[in-house]
């Protein structure tokens, strides 16, 4: 119309500005993670142990190149080939991959809901990373998964799509029910495409939700031999309810204090659940035996960005500090101290346990790495 605004011109104004609010949401964490980098580089410029030329850079699995997601997947690959260091103790532990399960398995009620959640799996993380790394030739970092990034459809994104460069895809589809958390979706069996299409986990069940019907363990504490495929039922659900970005930089700039971080990570609704349950099927839905499917890492490494990003919000006041029992959501037990140690045990780097307190630092205690 003279003198005014079409009604075409109307609609291209208001796709426009709905455009640059998606791309202003998409970039929320990112840009706290920025934010940030100037308390982290000071700290590394303060560190005697992590120096520029010894920093790691973890990315995002999407930024990475194909050459770098095979070179992990094929480390991946390598160390469900290795033998297990515990098999003696749980004869169910047949590969080192195993090894990584059967820890999580013996530490979970004491390792969630716990003043060291973030702490433990921090360095859990890190010594796969360094197994991947020392024992597989690997030459690259632990990649991450930001939900957000993909929330409205997870199933399709580079991390689940199927490809030959994917962390493997969804599960056949089989008539399932929900497990409680989200509805059933159109998986539910085992993976159908990719690389890890026909890896097995050989541990648990301990917790098997009801939407999956793994076969009972010949154990009762589930560390007997149970090998049998993974399974998978991703869908949008939980990411779109609770993974957002809008979600993730809400809880970073929201929580004041690291009880009200990990509190609401960890809550039902939380980032900590929704990326867990998105994995879903056996074993991602049992929170005991998750790691043995190999997205597990992924999503863990993200639960530690996410933590990273809001320690730098703050990063002088927001190291040294706990909050939290030292048994599952902290019923009969005593409070976690910095002092408490960490112990993996046979997956220790370098045969070394460590403190809380000397794990709460990227650029301290073992560890010298950043997030990108």
């Amino acid at each position: 119309m003279a003198g005014g605004i079409s009604l075409r011109g109307l609609y291209a104004l208001l796709v426009s500005i709905s455009f640059f609010s998606a791309l202003c949401a998409a970039d929320a964490v990112g840009d706290l993670q920025t934010k940030g980098r100037a308390a982290f580089d000071a700290q590394l410029a303060k560190s005697t142990t992590c120096t520029k030329d010894k920093l790691q850079v973890r990315k995002e699995w999407g930024d990475i190149s194909a050459d770098a997601k095979k070179a992990y997947i094929a480390a991946v690959l390598c160390i469900t080939q290795k033998p297990s260091k515990l098999t003696a103790t749980y004869p169910g532990a047949k590969t080192r991959y195993d090894d990584f399960v059967a820890i999580h398995m013996k530490n979970s009620l004491t390792i969630h809901g716990t003043g060291n959640f973030l702490s433990w799996h921090r360095y859990f993380t890190f010594a796969y990373e360094q197994a991947l790394r020392t024992e597989c030739g690997y030459n690259g970092t632990q990649p991450y998964w930001d939900w957000g990034r993909y929330a409205t459809s997870p199933e399709t994104s580079p991390i689940f799509d199927g490809s030959d460069t994917s962390m493997s895809g969804q599960g056949a589809k089989v008539t399932h029910q929900s497990n409680g958390i989200k509805p059933a979706g159109n998986g539910g069996g085992c993976i159908e495409k990719g690389p890890f299409k026909n890896m097995t986990v050989n541990l648990g069940p301990v917790q098997a939700m009801a939407d999956t019907t793994p076969p009972k363990n010949p154990r009762t504490d589930g560390f007997g031999y149970n090998p049998r495929c993974i399974k998978r039922d991703l869908s949008n659900y939980l990411t779109s309810r609770d993974c957002t970005t809008a979600k993730i930089a809400s809880l970073i700039t929201a929580s004041k204090d690291i009880n009200s971080f990990q509190t609401t990570m960890q809550s039902q609704n939380g980032v900590h659940s929704g990326g867990h349950f998105t994995i879903s099927g056996d074993p991602g839905s049992d929170f005991y035996v998750s790691p043995g499917d190999p997205a597990f890492w992924l999503h863990h490494a993200q639960i530690d960005r996410t933590w990273y990003i809001w320690q730098v919000q703050d990063f002088t006041k927001r190291q040294q500090v706990i909050a939290g029992g030292t048994s599952m959501m902290g019923f009969s037990s005593k409070a976690q101290s910095l002092e408490d140690i960490v112990d993996l045990e046979v997956l220790n780097v370098d045969g070394k346990k460590w403190k809380i307190k000397e794990l709460v630092s990227m650029t301290d205690g073992p560890f010298c790495y950043v997030y990108e």
